[in-house]
């Protein structure tokens, strides 16, 4: 009898790691689970094309004509419950199970919603494909949008609405957003672009509650501002999906816990996606990347160590990119705090640059806006140096 793997979350790291075990060869049986209904689908295009009605659910889909090679049964529409550690099987919300011989852990993250919001219509979090079409329908009656939270859903959000001709304002508790990822001084050359393009933008205060009784009025702030809302968005960050794995034996924290290769302590059990936090030799500690380009490529990792194929973990540099107002922002590499932010092309205030931040006189990451040529070279660069340090 052929083995089973069963890869429990059907997004991008959940079909890549599908497709990983097929390029590596294995033939045996590939159970895919997904709670949503949907087939796999792209989810940067949420808060940007698709938000804006400019493409389709067929234009964001992930599947190809190719996949029909990949002869996998699919469960969609099904959640995981539980996982038994001794029979290696995953129990399933229709109270069926999968027994494998194999688990790959893609079960990604939710969004975190703001307490207290639950049932206030016109109130969204912006995750998965039904938040973007109920958003969406929201955002077509026009009106006031008012977005929580200015990190990159949320300056994307507001920067769709704008184009759809909603009134916007952006609310960040933070004084500076996107600090955390692009230090303070260059979060905020980014955050300028929401008034470039008319988006109010409030920054270094919380929120204290929402306004209205069946339908949001309005968002109070604990600095006594009241701003009059049709429609708020929560961008808050995100949530692992691993409650379920509560009594499974699987080591959990921040995310499922793994070594660099996605293995848990758990043999024949790996994690990948947005709901795993890798041992990072450099950051000596477990690091949960939610990025797209880190769900693509690190499933192949993951694959090899299921199917017990030794190796170092690739060297990666982590990548991300926004597309905020017509401007392409791209980011590669590690900050610090106190590493030296240099602009080495381009001006920031044009809104087109290339900052390369250095560490010890040597560069660790780089920033670029509307700079792709530039951009890709310094990335290539870094791979490079990550690769032979390692």
């Amino acid at each position: 009898m052929s083995a089973t793997i069963a890869v429990v979350g059907a997004s991008l790291a959940g079909l890549s790691a599908a497709r990983a075990l097929r390029d590596q060869s294995f033939d045996g049986r590939i159970v895919v689970i997904g709670e949503e209904v949907h087939a796999p689908y792209d989810r940067p295009p949420l808060s940007k094309d698709f938000l804006a009605g400019t493409s389709s659910l067929e234009d964001i889909g992930l599947g190809t004509s190719d996949d029909e090679q990949l002869a996998l049964e699919w469960r969609l529409g099904t959640t995981a419950v539980g996982l038994d550690r001794i029979s290696r099987s995953v129990q399933l919300s229709d109270g069926s199970e999968v027994r494998a011989d194999g688990i790959v852990l893609a079960t990604g993250a939710r969004a975190r919603r703001l307490p207290g919001t639950e049932g206030l219509r016109g109130v969204h979090v912006l995750r998965s494909l039904d938040d973007a079409v109920s958003l969406r329908e929201d955002l077509a009656a026009g009106g006031r949008l008012v977005v929580i939270g200015a990190g990159f859903i949320g300056a994307e959000v507001a920067s769709t609405a704008r184009t759809l001709g909603l009134e916007v304002t952006v609310v960040e508790a933070l004084p500076v957003p996107l600090a955390g990822p692009l230090g303070a001084e260059m979060g905020a050359v980014c955050a300028e672009l929401h008034g470039d393009h008319g988006t109010r933008l409030l920054t270094g205060t919380g929120v204290a509650g929402l306004v209205g009784t069946d339908r949001v009025e309005a968002v109070e702030l604990v600095d006594g501002t009241s701003l009059p809302a049709d429609v708020v968005v929560v961008g808050i960050g995100a949530i692992p999906n691993i409650e379920w794995l509560s009594r499974s034996g699987v080591a959990l924290g921040n995310g499922v816990l793994t070594d660099a290769r996605g293995a848990t302590d758990i043999p024949g059990v790996v994690a990948v996606g947005d709901c795993a936090a890798a041992w990072s030799v450099s950051a000596e500690r477990y690091v949960r990347v939610e990025h797209w380009t880190h769900a693509l490529e690190q499933p192949a990792t993951a694959v090899a160590t299921l199917l017990g194929r030794e190796g170092a973990a690739p060297a990666t540099v982590p990548y991300f990119w926004s597309d905020q107002y017509g401007a392409r922002i791209q980011f590669a590499g590690s900050r610090r705090e106190g590493d030296v932010a240099r602009v080495v092309e381009g001006s920031c205030a044009d809104r087109s640059f290339l900052v390369v931040y250095e560490r010890d006189g040597a560069p660790v990451a780089v920033l670029g806006m509307n700079q792709p040529r530039l951009f890709t070279r310094w990335r290539r660069q870094l791979r490079a140096a990550v690769a032979t340090v390692s």
